[in-house]
Formats: structure tokens, sequence, C-alpha cells
């Protein structure tokens, strides 16, 4: 139902819950009882064109917000009679407001963006070459000892000038002395120098181990490309910088504080975080005041196995920092690197190559239904239709051992679908954390799969009219992390080079941003506290200088973030 003024009365239109409290109340039905009159709201945001992701009132004019929580939403004549002598206004002046967006995948290393050497744009499309590559890592190279690895990330293959990939031979001009090192931003791939091969006693003639492979050119020298698992047997050779105690914490704490900064920048109010070893920077930075949004924290490794001895459930913590599903547990490859399980060979790939599997049935099976029966939310990393399959047959395994009630066990990327596997997935009520961003950001890829494989790739379409819940994970730093960047491509399938793929996969702008609000507080199963713009619920929302239902489609990704708030409060201002 679209809003019109007056067109609702005051019973149905303005919805009140006081904050803190469990249960809502008509401001009109209360004050027909008694003189009460909810005053002095912390805050009133007014004259807005509000879209709260609430489909009993869709559209609205204005809201208060109290203790951090929305206490009414409605037109602004009746909300601005909420106001005390305390009480902050904002006219948005006819601005858009929407509910703070959520990205339900990222792996968000603030302290890399600070310190590593950075070869690619992590924020968006932009072309390198590969000699500003090999300078930056000469650089690097010269400030530390020989032995110890240079490393370059944020590479992105496809954007690069010279239109030709980065070999070993590109490489060895940065360093002899050094193990070097190029990683994909997709995470899945690297790229070697000689020296580094020769450390780890890799040669042309070492065979693929399980799970990754060791790349050749047409005279079957090694060409520097290293897929998946086989990236181990490289990483462990060679020295790694070393910081003391202190320095490594201020690192980390530093990081954390400056991708946090980042996030409320594109209005991400809530993240998903499937990144080891930040939980206590993040708790001090939270006491700090400078975690600035809200945390879904995935566990693995100590953690998780110290979940499951101690019996931690997913869900422990608060409306802040929370511990949600498992970080991803993988079982393919990567979509943007074309290492992924799928079912159909690559296509012009000689010879055949179907992308690589990196967990067996039986060890995904075991490692499912322990972390199940732990009352831990399982998440897996699933790009192709192979490895959904397996993901999905351990999750039917483990509830059907272990039945468990509004489990919402996770797959993230769910890349490849066809309706069997969308059929399998509501029928557990699986929750796919999908790409958003890379409709725009990865078009120049698409065409390494085709359209008819296009046609179900990222399928938000089909999951939609399917009534799975899908929400964006950006997979930061695989792809970018802008919510208006990811809702565009959800919208148009097109990419930054024009091309379209899997048109038949397009939402419309409310549903995208359904997937990208409210969705995501479904997929860490918090839809109850946040995701819409809701009497009771925490007063997160993103004021836009532009409203994306009226703009050119194209042009969704370039709306100004004006201002995000987080609890009520101003993180962000443009």
């Amino acid at each position: 139902m679209m809003y019109r003024p007056g067109s609702l009365n005051r019973r149905e239109f303005i919805t009140l819950g006081a904050a803190g409290f469990a249960g809502f109340i008509s401001v009109s039905a209360r004050a027909e009882e008694s003189d009460f009159r909810p005053k002095d709201a912390d805050l009133i945001v007014f004259n807005a064109k509000v879209y709260t992701v609430d489909a009993r009132v869709p559209r609205a004019e204005a809201f208060a917000v109290k203790n951090g929580r929305f206490i009414a939403v409605g037109t602004s004549p009746e909300i601005k009679g909420l106001a005390g002598k305390r009480t902050q206004t904002y006219d948005a002046k006819g601005m858009t407001v929407v509910p703070g967006f959520i990205d339900t995948h990222n792996h968000g290393r603030g302290e890399g963006l600070l310190y590593d050497v950075l070869v690619g744009n992590p924020y968006d499309v932009e072309f390198v070459t590969i000699d500003s590559i090999v300078e930056k890592l000469q650089a690097r190279a010269r400030t530390l000892p020989p032995g110890t690895w240079v490393e370059g990330y944020f590479h992105d293959d496809t954007k690069v000038n010279d239109k030709r990939p980065l070999n070993v031979h590109d490489l060895d001009k940065v360093s002899t002395e050094h193990p070097v090192a190029v990683h994909h931003r997709g995470g899945h791939t690297a790229f070697y120098n000689s020296k580094a091969f020769q450390m780890a006693g890799v040669t042309k003639n070492t065979p693929n181990p399980f799970g990754g492979t060791f790349d050749k050119d047409d005279k079957g020298e090694l060409n520097g490309r290293v897929t998946d698992l086989a990236m181990a047997s490289i990483n462990k050779a060679g020295l790694q910088q070393s910081f003391d105690p202190a320095e490594k914490n201020r690192r980390v704490l530093e990081g954390v504080a400056f991708i946090s900064q980042k996030f409320v920048q594109y209005g991400l109010t809530s993240v998903h975080h499937n990144e080891p070893g930040v939980l206590t920077a993040m708790q001090e930075q939270r006491v700090n005041g400078k975690l600035l949004h809200r945390v879904s924290y995935e566990p693995t490794g100590e953690l998780l196995e110290a979940m499951i001895a101690n019996g931690i459930e997913s869900g422990f913590g608060d409306e802040f920092i929370a511990l949600g599903a498992t970080a991803e547990h993988t079982v393919d490859g990567s979509f943007s690197e074309r290492t992924m399980a799928i079912s159909t060979p690559y296509k012009d790939i000689t010879p055949p190559y179907q992308g690589n599997l990196t967990e067996t049935q039986d060890d995904l099976n075991t490692w499912t239904e322990r972390v199940h029966r732990a009352g831990i939310r399982v998440n897996c990393h699933a790009n192709g239709d192979v490895a959904i399959d397996r993901v999905l047959t351990a999750y039917e395994r483990a509830l059907k051992l272990y039945p468990r009630a509004d489990c919402r066990p996770k797959i993230t990327h769910c890349s490849l679908l066809n309706d069997s596997l969308i059929a399998r997935m509501k029928a557990i009520d699986a929750v796919p954390a999908e790409f958003g961003t890379y409709a725009y950001y990865n078009a120049d890829k698409f065409h390494f799969y085709g359209e008819e494989l296009m046609k179900h790739m990222s399928p938000y379409r089909s999951l939609i009219d399917a009534g799975v819940t899908p929400a964006a994970g950006s997979d930061f730093s695989p792809g970018p992390f802008s919510p208006l960047m990811a809702i565009q491509g959800m919208v148009t399938r097109t990419g930054w080079n024009g091309e379209t793929w899997g048109a038949n996969q397009r939402i419309t702008v409310e549903e995208a941003i359904r997937v990208n609000t409210i969705n995501g507080a479904y997929n860490s199963r918090e839809e109850k506290i946040k995701g819409s713009i809701t009497a009771g619920k925490v007063a997160d929302f993103v004021v836009l200088a532009d409203d994306p239902h009226i703009v050119a489609h194209e042009k969704i990704k370039d709306i100004k973030v004006v201002q995000t708030v987080v609890s009520g409060k101003t993180v962000y201002k443009a």
C-alpha cells in the first residue's frame, strides 16, 4: 500500500512502542485512557520520504526515537507533536530515509587496508597496470630483509590495462631474494615469483594437491598462478614480518576503527564479520566509542571450539555485538576467480575443468553435525551447484539426526542454483548470503560462464519467487561493500562495462532494499529487533540525497549517503 498523507486514520497510522518495552500500543488508544503522551523523544525526523520496509506501514513522513529505538512512525504533524524541550529535530527536507543497510558476509580486515600493499582499488572499479603493481611491491621489498614475504592485495585479474594475466616473470622483477605473492581480491588464487616456488619446493613436476592447482603456461612451465588449497604449500615458505604484541594490538585496534568508519560512510549499520582474531579489539573499540556499526561475529577456530566446549550458542551477546553463524566453512572455490565447483565444464579451458571442491562429503557431514548439535548455526561457503548440493546434503542430514526449530542454516555465496536446489533450501529455510555488488563490479568475468549459466547465477528473482529469503553479502574484499552499488546491480544486472547478464534475475528497487535490510536481519535471526523502521526496533537508518525508486537505475550507486544513524546517534555525516 502506498502512503498518502491523510489516507490512514490516527489509530492505523501511528504505532507506538515505548523504548525497551516488549509491546506496541496505539497512541490514540492510550490517549483516550489518560493524559499519557510520549513527550521528550530524543530525536524526531520529519519532512522525509521514509521507506520503512514494514509492510504494515510501508511509507511515512516522520518518526521519533528514544533511548536508541524507534518509538513512533507517522505523519510529520503527528510525530512533531511528540517533541519535548530536549528533543533534537531533523528536517529531512524531502530526502529519502531507509533502514540501515546490512552486509551478511564481510571479511572487513581494516588492518590490511591501513598497512598492506594495495595493488587494486578496494572500493570501486579501477584499472591498474602491471608496472604499477611491480613498483609498489619493489618499494615494500626495499624495507624488508631477504627471505621475508613481499605481498600485494586487492589484485583483480580482469582490471589490468595490460590485457594479460600477471605472471611469475613479472614478479621476478620485484625481487629474486624475497618470496613475492600477489593475492587476488577473491581470496582463492594468488600469483607467486620464482623465489616463492623455490623456497616451497614446488616445481613444474609437482602434482596438484586435492582442491587446488599449480597452473602452467603453454610450455608446461609454472606461470605463477596457484589456486585454492594448493596455495597452502607455497604460503608456508618464507618469513612473515613480525611485530611485538603492543604494536600488533595497536594495528588491530586501528584497523577495527578504520573499517567501521568506512562501513557507516557507505550506509552500513550492521555487518556479519567473517574475520578471525578481532573480537577482542571490537569490544575494546566499542568501549572507546570507535565501533560505529553492529556486529554479528562469525566464529571459527579456537573461538568456535570454545563455544562448543562451553555450551555457548549462536546469538550470545547483545544487540550491538553478538555471536552469529559460524565463519564460512569452505566447500569449493571462487566465482570471480573461476574455481568454483560446477556441474558443467568451464568455457574455453583445456583439459576440461569444473572447478575445485575443497571438502569431502564425509568430512562436511561430520563438521556440520557436530556444530549443529552444539546449537551453533552452520554456515558454509558454496559457490557452484555441485558444492551447494553437498552442503544441502549435510544440512538435511544434520537436521534429520538432530531436529531443531528455526535453525536457518546459512549458505554463503550460494551462486549457481537450479530449481531443485532452491526447493531444498526452502524446505529447511536455508538463508543464502548472495553476492551483492558482483553484478555491477564483476560483469567483466561473466563471459567465462556464458549467458545460460548466468541466468541461474546469484538468482535473486528465483529465490524470492520461491519464498526463500536472500540477503546481500559483499564478501569484501572480493567485492566492494557499497549497498547502493549492490542495489543497482540487483535491479539492472548490468555491469560497469555496460554488459547485462542474467536479466531474468532482476528484482525491483523495493525488493533490493529489502534484501539489503530486513532480509539481512532475518539472516542472523534478528528481524525482530532491526531491519525496518518500526516502533520498538533499534533506530538504525540512512538518509539518502536521492530516492532509489525514482533516479535512473544506472545512477543508484551514485546516490549520496547524507547521514548514517545507529541507535539514534549520527555516526556518519557527509
